[in-house]
């Protein structure tokens, strides 16, 4: 573990404490991208960030047998914010790494918000043929620390002819309202309109207490309007017109797919960002991109920072600074537009660097 602190300018008045967790893979080289927006952000919006950097990951893992230590959370709990890379690397299990690291801290920092933000922007076409700039600008709000992905369950009989396995899903009244509460408070703020996903017609005892609850909750937002859809025939109403959704709010399962799929609409994964909130901010809140390691490429530096850059101007609005993070997304639709300057997944040639660098000249 390392201590590090930005410079910062005469005029800087607020300083907030940010863990970086650069993880695995790729993780390595988009953090330390976004941290060189954050700080020439800071220059500009007398703003200061002082960074203490975990090298929790699947590496550690490796060495000492946990992705992070017994204390993990107590040395977090005191920063502003997290901003984490990737987790995830081939030799170690999916479930394993996720488990040591990224779940444990969601949990037992009560993010229970996961925002994913979806956008098409000009100069990144989408493999739709009618999503156009403009055309698609959605965010997904996942219930991020139940549902699906509980703990409860087990296996039996491993290795034999009659082995088991059972997985519960747990929808409390409590998780469940208050993710509802969000997103409707957000599609207040937005164009007024809510999407739930479900899929009462099959699943029999959570979706339809789901159903129940967002019905609710509606009741308490009536400047919302409001519809369900069963996730399959969403999924492929997000392809097929994905203009119709603003805030779409979802399980914990059913978040996590419906945003990557939407993340392909937009045109590359690479770009898209995520917010791990609590949001009455008990404790620290979590941002990351959502790409993943990519141990394909990790290493060879053509890595595409904008998730991260993204996730890192989400950190920026939810410290309170909303003008220095449309300061960030505005940089970043002005050098997908306005400039040739693209990664790989991107259809271009540009290293994280020079392309990190391009972002900072708009910026400065």
């Amino acid at each position: 573990m390392t201590s590090m602190t930005s410079m910062t300018n005469r005029r800087t008045t607020t300083t907030h404490r940010i863990a970086l967790i650069p993880g695995d893979g790729i993780g390595n080289e988009v953090i330390p991208a976004a941290r060189r927006v954050l700080d020439t952000v800071a220059a500009r919006h007398g703003l200061g960030f002082t960074y203490e950097t975990f090298d929790w990951s699947c590496e550690r893992y490796a060495d000492l047998g946990a992705m992070m230590p017994d204390d993990g959370l107590d040395q977090l709990r005191g920063h502003d914010a997290i901003l984490l890379g990737a987790v995830g690397y081939p030799g170690v299990p999916d479930h394993v790494s996720l488990w040591g690291l990224l779940i444990p801290i969601r949990r037992g920092f009560q993010q229970y918000v996961n925002l994913r933000p979806i956008r098409v922007f000009e100069g990144v076409p989408s493999p739709l043929r009618d999503a156009g700039p403009g055309d698609v600008d959605l965010v997904v709000v996942r219930e991020n620390v139940e549902g699906e992905y509980g703990e409860i369950g087990g296996r039996l009989g491993r290795g034999l002819p009659e082995e088991m396995a059972v997985q519960e899903a747990v929808f409390t009244r409590k998780g469940v309202t208050r993710v509802l509460d969000y997103a409707f408070a957000l599609a207040e703020r937005r164009g007024g309109r809510l999407t739930s996903a479900t899929k009462s017609n099959g699943i029999i005892h959570t979706m339809p207490f789901w159903d129940e609850l967002v019905a609710e909750r509606a009741a308490a937002h009536p400047e919302v309007a409001w519809d369900q859809e069963h996730i399959d025939a969403l999924a492929a109403k997000f392809v097929l017109d994905p203009r119709r959704f603003d805030v779409v709010v979802a399980s914990n399962l059913f978040g996590d797919i419906l945003s990557d799929l939407a993340a392909a609409v937009a045109g590359s994964i690479g770009i898209a960002p995520a917010a791990n909130l609590n949001p009455e901010r008990d404790f620290p809140s979590m941002f990351e991109p959502v790409h993943g390691s990519a141990p394909d490429i990790a290493g060879r530096g053509i890595a595409n920072p904008l998730g991260a850059i993204w996730s890192a101007a989400m950190m920026l609005d939810h410290l309170g600074h909303p003008e220095a993070a449309t300061h960030v997304t505005d940089a970043i639709a002005t050098v997908l537009a306005k400039t040739p300057v693209r990664t790989p997944d991107l259809g271009g040639t540009a290293t994280t660097e020079e392309f990190t660098d391009a972002l900072l000249e708009l910026l400065r």
